[in-house]
């Protein structure tokens, strides 16, 4: 038996809109607001547990240490903690903001995950990003790949991986950009892989307004290294209309699990042939649900995040959409939304989640998880404390009560009682969760 499970990043407490995103709408147009950590991390919580309840296998992954002090001191700021802070946010604020970032808390952008059905060696494997698109998200990986090898510890059933070489040809994003097809969750499956650009291809037309992250080359390279059989993996390329719309990874325009894809007319180049090929490789189950443009706008459906949700099997047939409430609140899409569900199609039934803290900074349903497909044996190796139940769900809802400011400016990324009270915050979570020693304040002092 293997089971597709949700794990969802918690919104750490650094969680702040600095609008460091370039092609992120909703990061932009938030940029220097207000922001309330406290109720970030508890809309997440109560996602994960109303998707527990309802059957569903759900785990958590823990927020990244910020502000990242040792990258600041890489970049040349000395003294002490508080010294450091000081004069990072003197000298180059925005350098503290993005050493302050917590989009680790979007994890789907964490890793590419191949599950053991589909690779070479019967185990499962994961490449965490490399993320060198934006310098905020690039100084995720390290601690992404200590938490990923923390949890799946056992080499015998797990491969984590190094993330790629870190340069812009080989620009790698993650599950973003990355979808998973198969009949059951346990049967081989077809991986699509989207990217945005060709990394080695200068000439290669793009889009106009915003850069495209992923590259063919990165794409080609996890593929390769999971050891993925070349009849069950296609290559698609990302429209650049749809990256100019702000649909800054693929997951913004698409969704797709089992034999159900979902996505907007204008996610793909050439996307009938793409569709077709994916009906040949997934079989004659296979459906496609395009919306066409006529009915929503790239623009709707950027604002809205109607793709950047979870299709989830239900108990009584067909799919369970995770849609963030932005979709229930716009006529347009909630009215799509309930003829599909009404439709007798593939997705029967909608539910809401009010994420508008993730979402104000560019992040809805689907970038809060990284979907691994376990088997049991698989699941029984997994030692840490990650697997959310009524215990764990009202032990993290204390912490997070004990822990996270309820507002956050700008100027208290200076705070060094902030730094403070996220490693005292990390330090108790790491244990509770068995991690172990996994952030670098915690290496430093062991």
């Amino acid at each position: 038996m293997a089971t597709e499970v949700n794990f969802d990043g918690l919104p750490g407490p650094t969680h702040n809109y600095s609008g460091l995103a370039e092609g992120n709408l909703a990061s932009e147009a938030h940029k220097r607001r207000t922001s309330n950590p406290r109720e970030a991390a508890l809309q997440g919580l109560a996602k994960m547990k109303a998707l527990a309840d309802r059957g569903y296998a759900q785990a958590v992954l823990p927020p990244h240490e910020r502000p990242d002090l040792a990258t600041l001191r890489r970049l040349g700021f000395a003294g002490n903690d508080r010294a450091v802070l000081a004069a990072a946010a003197k000298t180059a604020p925005q350098t503290l903001a993005a050493c302050s970032s917590a989009a680790a808390m979007w994890v789907a952008n964490a890793a590419t995950v191949s599950p053991s059905t589909d690779t070479f060696d019967g185990r499962v494997h994961f490449t965490p990003a490399n993320l060198v698109s934006h310098f905020h998200r690039s100084l995720e990986t390290a601690t992404t790949t200590r938490v990923l090898r923390a949890i799946f510890a056992d080499e015998r059933r797990f491969a984590v991986h190094d993330a790629l070489p870190a340069a812009m040809q080989l620009g790698d994003e993650g599950a973003a950009n990355h979808m998973r097809f198969a009949a059951e969750p346990g049967a081989p499956g077809v991986e699509l892989f989207v990217y945005g650009r060709r990394g080695l291809d200068a000439g290669a037309a793009g889009p106009r307004r915003f850069p495209a992250r992923q590259t063919l080359e990165a794409s080609e390279a996890v593929a390769r290294r999971h050891g993925l059989a070349p009849a069950r993996v296609l290559f698609a390329r990302q429209h650049p209309d749809a990256i100019d719309a702000g649909a800054f990874h693929n997951d913004v325009v698409a969704v797709g699990t089992g034999t159900t894809f979902f996505c907007h007319e204008r996610a793909f180049v050439d996307q009938p042939a793409t569709l077709a090929a994916l009906a040949e490789r997934v079989g004659s189950n296979f459906t496609a649900l395009v919306v066409p443009e006529r009915d929503v706008s790239l623009e709707r459906t950027v604002a809205t995040y109607l793709f950047n949700g979870q299709l989830l099997a239900r108990a009584g047939g067909g799919l369970l959409l995770v849609a963030p409430a932005e979709c229930r609140d716009d006529a347009c899409v909630a009215a799509l939304l309930g003829r599909l569900a009404s439709s007798g199609g593939p997705i029967r039934e909608v539910l809401t989640f009010d994420l508008r803290q993730s979402m104000q900074n560019g992040g809805g349903p689907a970038c809060l998880r990284l979907r691994v497909v376990l088997n049991d044996e698989e699941r029984a190796a997994i030692r840490a404390r990650v697997w959310l139940d009524d215990a764990l769900h009202r032990q993290l809802v204390e912490w997070v009560g004990r822990h996270y400011r309820d507002r956050l400016a700008a100027a208290d990324l200076a705070d060094p009682a902030l730094l403070e009270e996220s490693r005292t915050a990390l330090d108790e979570l790491s244990r509770m969760l068995g991690l172990g020693s996994v952030y670098p304040f915690q290496r430093i002092g062991s």
